[in-house]
């Protein structure tokens, strides 16, 4: 990180560059980098030993995106230039933020490097855990629930392998869960194989045994693991225990295993990417789109070592996502890269101004969400029907939240929508509301989450010490709020920020900050008109989203980037962005098919292999 933060000290400072070492990118572009950049990061003794000068065109830029993507990390998080150096104005940071992000997102793939990703070996999830001692012993318990909690990382996901630790008290937790699983397992799932007169106990344990880790290890068992396995079937046979303890000691064995406990996937010789293994495939298949470990059928197909093929691939995909345990996808995916998770947690009505606002319709609030995106995939429907859409789903409390009639009783079902200002994510009240203060709306919220969440566009945080709004939108002063708070984006150091943020919030300004819809505050007509940055007017919701539907190519790009790194266990870096171009041209040409998403991400190249530590990596430039 130092040397990261160092090189956007490309804002401190520059009268000194002389002809030789001028910057020759975008002409408005140019002044900014000059004024605030080659001094400390010129040809003489640059700091931190990065010389900015040395990058003249663009294309020196798409050779060496790694820098650049630091520059704009320090850029966007005003780390840089430091306090004591000269700032630049709002306006030319916008634009220097502005050029490397397109820049960064226009790279010639030619000169970026054939990397499937850095390695990390991956930790199951709590979610993950349980979904495997479900799948294979049939133990429903639960058990890691009691583990300490998952972190959050690479693209917002819980499953993010970076901050997957193993804190101590958790290897304690391991043995206490494997034994009460072994305890719970009924012994028809434990005991697969029972002796007869013509076979041994500890041949039959054998079998056994081979089994289970087979599956546990999501792998063929290797013969110096079994026979580790039977040292402690044996072992305990001799302690005096019955076959039938015996092997259920060796069994806690298994799910202590690191094999277990661990996505393992095995070097293979060289310095260069390589196809991961039939299993390892069936395994980030699994763990991607069900959170748990193969099932027979997946495993068949690994044995054959066929999956690789892209027709067995894609049949296995779709085969998957209809399955009923793909709902752990639809969940924890759409509720992480969303934000609804803050739903049941940070977002908190005010009880006496919202008295309706109640635990259950919470719950249809989050399940109206997955439940929209599951339909969506499970029908191969657009992804742009996230934006829009003249259907969702409700129950009677949620549909009379809403306004709608003729839903009754509280299972969630499918509603045909005549509003257009309703149908999408921008309309659902569990968005709403996370996106509200306790007692009113937040146009500022709203806004930067469409910007972030939805457009992948997200502003730079807040300048220091900015004061804050009123809690309420009452009158204050003879302004209404939205008067308020355009005064208050009047201000230079907020002005760029809220151009930006604040034009998307007042658009759904209709909606109440629990999602109901509304004409009128504080006595007033709601004012719900806006003028993007870019230009267009609207006046809202269902003419805003026919603005971010025209920044179509934006929001397939934040979803497919979202989803990978959902799928990778880890945040998207530079090299990644060839497979992510080649996945939204293939979903442009048909028509933005949302389980095409997921097969092509299954596809990839990020997906299909890994690379051993460290690793030596070419462009693909002449």
């Amino acid at each position: 990180m130092k040397q990261l933060a160092i090189i956007v000290l490309a804002a401190g400072i520059l009268n000194h560059a002389s002809a030789a070492t001028s910057l020759t990118f975008d002409r408005d572009i140019q002044p900014v980098l000059e004024k605030y950049c080659l001094k400390c990061h010129g040809p003489e003794k640059p700091k931190g030993g990065i010389n900015l000068a040395q990058f003249k065109s663009e294309a020196t830029v798409h050779r060496d995106p790694k820098t650049w993507q630091t520059v704009l990390t320090q850029l966007h998080d005003r780390n840089m230039p430091p306090e004591n150096k000269t700032q630049p104005t709002v306006t030319e940071r916008d634009q220097l933020i502005e050029w490397v992000t397109h820049t960064l997102n226009n790279l010639d793939e030619r000169y970026i490097p054939k990397d499937p990703g850095r390695l990390l070996i991956h930790r199951l999830s709590r979610l993950e855990y349980n979904n495997t001692v479900r799948d294979l012993l049939g133990v429903e318990g639960r058990p890691a629930d009691k583990f300490p909690a998952d972190g959050g990382g690479g693209g917002g996901f819980d499953n993010n392998a970076d901050t997957l630790f193993i804190p101590p008290i958790l290897m304690e937790k391991y043995l206490e869960a494997a034994e009460d699983i072994v305890d719970q397992a009924r012994p028809e799932r434990i005991f697969l194989v029972q002796p007869g007169l013509l076979s041994f106990k500890r041949a039959t344990a054998k079998k056994i045994l081979e089994v289970h880790a087979t599956r546990a290890f999501r792998r063929p068992v290797q013969g110096d693991e079994l026979d580790r396995l039977l040292g402690v079937y044996d072992a305990a046979i001799k302690s005096g225990k019955t076959h039938e303890t015996s092997v259920k000691q060796s069994l806690v064995g298994i799910l202590v295993s690191p094999n277990f406990l661990f996505r393992v996937e095995l070097d293979q010789p060289g310095d260069r990417p390589y196809a991961v293994s039939d299993f390892e495939l069936a395994s980030r298949i699994s763990y991607f789109l069900w959170s748990s470990m193969p099932d027979e059928e997946l495993f068949r197909v690994a044995r054959s070592g066929k999956l690789h093929d892209p027709a067995v691939l894609e049949f296995q995909v779709k085969r998957m996502l209809r399955d009923e345990k793909a709902r752990e996808f639809y969940d924890s995916f759409s509720s992480q890269w969303l934000a609804l998770r803050n739903l049941r947690t940070t977002a908190q009505p005010d009880p006496g101004k919202f008295p309706t606002y109640t635990e259950s319709l919470r719950d249809a609030m989050y399940a109206e969400t997955v439940e929209f995106f599951q339909a969506l995939v499970r029908s191969n429907a657009s992804l742009l029907e996230l934006i829009d859409a003249d259907y969702t789903f409700l129950n009677e409390e949620l549909a009379k939240h809403y306004g709608i009639e003729g839903v009754t009783g509280p299972e969630m079902r499918r509603v045909a929508l005549t509003d257009h200002n309703r149908g999408g994510v921008l309309g659902m009240g569990g968005v709403l509301t996370l996106t509200s203060y306790p007692l009113r709306t937040s146009p500022v919220l709203r806004g930067k989450w469409v910007l972030e969440e939805i457009l992948g566009t997200p502003p730079p945080p807040p300048p220091p010490l900015v004061p804050t709004l009123s809690q309420d939108d009452k009158p204050k002063d003879g302004l209404t709020f939205r008067q308020r708070l355009e005064q208050h984006r009047q201000k230079p150091e907020c002005a760029a920020c809220h151009k930006r943020m604040d034009p998307i919030g007042f658009g759904l300004e209709n909606f109440d900050p629990i999602g109901r819809w509304r004409t009128e505050l504080g006595g007033e007509k709601v004012d719900s008109a806006g003028v993007m940055s870019t230009g267009e007017a609207f006046q809202g919701p269902a003419e805003l989203k026919k603005i971010i539907l025209a920044r179509k190519d934006d929001f397939v790009r934040n979803v497919t980037e979202r989803m990978m790194a959902y799928s990778l266990g880890r945040g998207l870096e530079f090299y990644d962005a060839p497979a992510v171009k080649k996945i939204t041209r293939t979903l442009e040409k048909d028509n933005y098919r949302s389980a095409t998403l997921i097969i092509e991400i299954a596809k990839s190249f990020p997906f299909q292999y890994r690379r051993n530590q460290p690793v030596r990596l070419t462009s693909n430039a002449p």
